[in-house]
């Protein structure tokens, strides 16, 4: 187990299928935190992610609430299955300028058919400050791996 309680195991196979996400390897996204049930990542602000005023782009904050979600929901699965996404709902709170997007996942039912999560995205200012910038709900379906 490692320090926030989940096994290295199960960090690498999370990492394994996130470093396939060619989308969020070129946006900068990093994978923080593995745990079951839960996933967290982070989005640097660059000029990769931004809307015409200079913030953190709507798409880029679904995108990345979307992948710690899935991810969370895939914790919960075996190591023979992914997940796909078939709905999400978010509301965006506020936009911002610098710093990074923070997106945590968190599984509220998995079932064996449906699971669905919620995901809170917050912005992290270069001193730190963090505050609340989007949610979502959504649902995902297991599926089995094909690679």
């Amino acid at each position: 187990m490692d320090a926030n309680g989940a096994s290295s195991e199960l960090f690498q196979r999370i990492e394994t299928s996130f470093l396939r996400q060619g989308m969020m390897l070129q946006l900068g996204v990093r994978l923080l935190r593995v745990e079951p049930g839960l996933c967290e990542l982070a989005l640097p602000h660059s000029e990769r992610v931004t809307q015409q005023q200079g913030g953190f782009h709507g798409g880029a904050m679904g995108s990345l609430a979307d992948i710690a979600g899935g991810y969370a929901a895939m914790t919960m699965v075996g190591p023979d299955a992914e997940v796909t996404t078939v709905e999400y709902k978010i509301n965006f709170l506020t936009s911002f300028k610098g710093g990074e997007l923070r997106a945590v996942g968190r599984v509220v039912k998995a079932g064996k058919r449906i699971i669905v999560t919620t995901v809170e995205v917050t912005h992290v200012d270069l001193d730190g400050t963090q505050t609340a910038c989007a949610l979502m709900q959504q649902t995902i379906v297991p599926v089995p791996r094909t690679y």
